[in-house]
């Protein structure tokens, strides 16, 4: 299955993968998109998807299609899911070692920014100050939304 399938009626929406269980031919799309991806838009995509699906016989007649977004378990991997989800909390893991924590402030082509407070001691007292580390996309080993319901 091409990411064309996706162009006409679904322009703000990308692949970001495919999975396909042979043994219960469930065949599980995970898309995204630059707005809102909504549960009636997941519908409408997974109507589409199986219309072309049955047409071409790729299938048979019996499978399981389930068409949703990658979810918040899944690490970003494109530069424009980044750019959707600036402001949020990220969790920023380095190839080499260490972690960013933080706000997602800015995207360009080569890097991220993340922004953060830290508790650091000035002669005897410690105090909060802000940081904006900016960490290029191939230092990057994975990087995840975190959900914060405060």
């Amino acid at each position: 299955m091409e990411e064309k399938f996706l162009e006409p009626d679904f322009q703000d929406c990308f692949l970001y993968g495919i999975s396909f269980n042979p043994a219960n031919k469930k065949l599980e799309v995970f898309v995204d998109c630059d707005g809102a991806l909504t549960l009636a838009k997941c519908s409408k995509l997974n109507r589409y998807l199986q219309g072309h699906i049955d047409e071409a016989g790729w299938l048979g007649e019996k499978y399981i299609l389930d068409v949703s977004s990658p979810g918040t378990s899944k690490p970003l991997k494109f530069k424009r899911q980044y750019t959707k989800n600036i402001g949020r909390k990220v969790e920023v893991i380095l190839l080499e070692t260490g972690k960013v924590e933080g706000k997602l402030h800015e995207v360009t082509d080569e890097s991220i920014k993340v922004f953060y407070k830290k508790k650091v001691k000035e002669g005897k007292k410690k105090v909060i100050k802000e940081f904006i580390e900016e960490v290029p996309f191939d230092k990057i080993k994975e990087t995840k939304v975190k959900i914060s319901f405060n």
